[in-house]
């Protein structure tokens, strides 16, 4: 029995000294809070510098995006309006076309007839409309250009087109070159 006292005195003092090297010496128990204090710190503030870091990079990469957004924006706007610039551009260079073309289709109205028409629906769906200006009409100074003006009256009526008008896309391109007759 002696032999199981002492064999149970041997595991109790096994037992006490892995406790007290789990525990450590009293010197080393009052600093270990100290050390576990000091490392949390250094990681709360590489904590705080990293957050401030994604809060600066998210903001820089809103802001880019926003940038982006508005450069995006502005050139689609750009790309619109030049191609309105190039379309009226088109459109004005075929107006003496157009006014050659209405020369031949009156002297040859049979034969060109057919033509005229084809070339008045192709003149609407690019925006490009005649204005009115038939002998019997009101002059319009808005969208009548008068070159010659005969007769006293106070009301003035359209005698003559000697000229085509346009509107494009609902503006006076140009106007209509008339002959008044006032009665």
């Amino acid at each position: 029995m002696n032999n199981d006292n002492s064999m149970k005195d041997s595991n109790e003092s096994i037992g006490e000294a892995m406790m007290n090297a789990a525990a450590g010496t009293e010197a080393e128990q009052k600093f270990r809070p100290r050390i576990h204090r000091q490392m949390k710190e250094p990681k709360q503030a590489v904590d705080a510098a990293q957050d401030k870091k994604i809060s600066e990079l998210t903001n820089d990469l809103q802001r880019t995006r926003a940038d982006f957004e508005n450069f995006r924006r502005q050139t689609e706007q750009q790309r619109e309006q030049y191609a309105t610039v190039v379309k009226l551009a088109t459109v004005k260079k075929m107006l003496p076309l157009l006014d050659d073309i209405d020369r031949a289709v009156a002297a040859n109205a049979d034969t060109l007839g057919p033509v005229s028409k084809n070339i008045e629906k192709t003149l609407r769906d690019l925006g490009l409309t005649r204005i009115p200006a038939e002998p019997g009409m009101d002059f319009s100074p808005s969208i009548h250009d008068a070159v010659m003006v005969e007769g006293d009256g106070d009301v003035e009526k359209i005698a003559e087109e000697l000229r085509a008008g346009y509107y494009y896309d609902g503006e006076v391109l140009r106007p209509a070159m008339v002959k008044v007759v006032k009665q």
